[in-house]
């Protein structure tokens, strides 16, 4: 099975392809571009094609990432993947952030947190076992609350928050890494595995922090009801 992963739920703007049947890179190709990512993302997955030297409708899946993350990144990335999946006839499927970065942790027999300052004292979280396997669902938290999750679990902590819990775990050793982006071969082993029903959507895990001024809507309404 070949994949297209592609991530831009952070800073990055990255795709590859990856055959799942041998573990094997065919392409890969990331850009820290920080915005601008849909200006970017088709010419880095032609850019990771022509690395891979094969058509796009050689692939057989699409994986993309899917949050918690930048608001405008993640619906980029979904709307491409979605595109490109109706155009093609294949499946997408998607992939949190947590659990990508949760796979990207190397320890044995240890549950694994990941988690993401969300800033205002919460944090994105989710607990998965060793293997990968959720143990918990992915939730915007207090930090407080995060660590007693952290501390009920016994787990290691990875991610741009995991500092912020292991403090207030009293148990700094917990931190794996503070790693703020995703591998996209990760992306694209998860993806390989999951079951591809219905198409990708955006994890928001709370609302966005830009919102329309409430006496502005209310006048617009005023006007427009007249």
């Amino acid at each position: 099975m070949i994949i297209l992963a592609l991530d831009s739920s952070a800073n990055l703007c990255a795709a590859a392809f990856y055959d799942a049947s041998s573990d094997t890179t065919l392409g890969r190709v990331v850009e820290d571009i920080g915005r601008g990512h849909a200006e970017r993302m088709m010419a880095v997955i032609e850019a990771a094609r022509a690395e891979a030297g094969i058509a796009l409708k050689q692939i057989d899946r699409i994986a993309v990432t899917v949050g918690p993350g930048s608001f405008t990144g993640i619906r980029v990335g979904v709307a491409t993947a979605r595109g490109l999946a109706l155009a093609l006839g294949r499946p997408s499927v998607g992939v949190t952030t947590l659990e990508a970065l949760a796979a990207s942790a190397e320890t044995a027999n240890t549950a694994i947190m990941a988690v993401l300052d969300a800033r205002r004292d919460e944090v994105f979280a989710q607990v998965f076992a060793a293997d990968g396997t959720p143990l918990t669902d992915p939730a915007a938290l207090s930090v407080a609350e995060a660590a007693d999750l952290a501390t009920r679990h016994d787990a290691r902590l990875i991610g741009t928050g995991a500092s912020l819990v292991a403090s207030l775990t009293g148990q700094p050793e917990r931190v794996i890494s503070e790693a703020g982006t995703v591998e996209i071969l990760d992306v694209a082993r998860i993806g390989a595995g999951k079951t591809a029903s219905a198409p990708p959507a955006p994890l928001y895990l709370r609302s966005p922090d830009a919102k329309p001024q409430e006496a502005y809507f209310l006048a617009r309404q005023e006007r427009l009801a007249r």
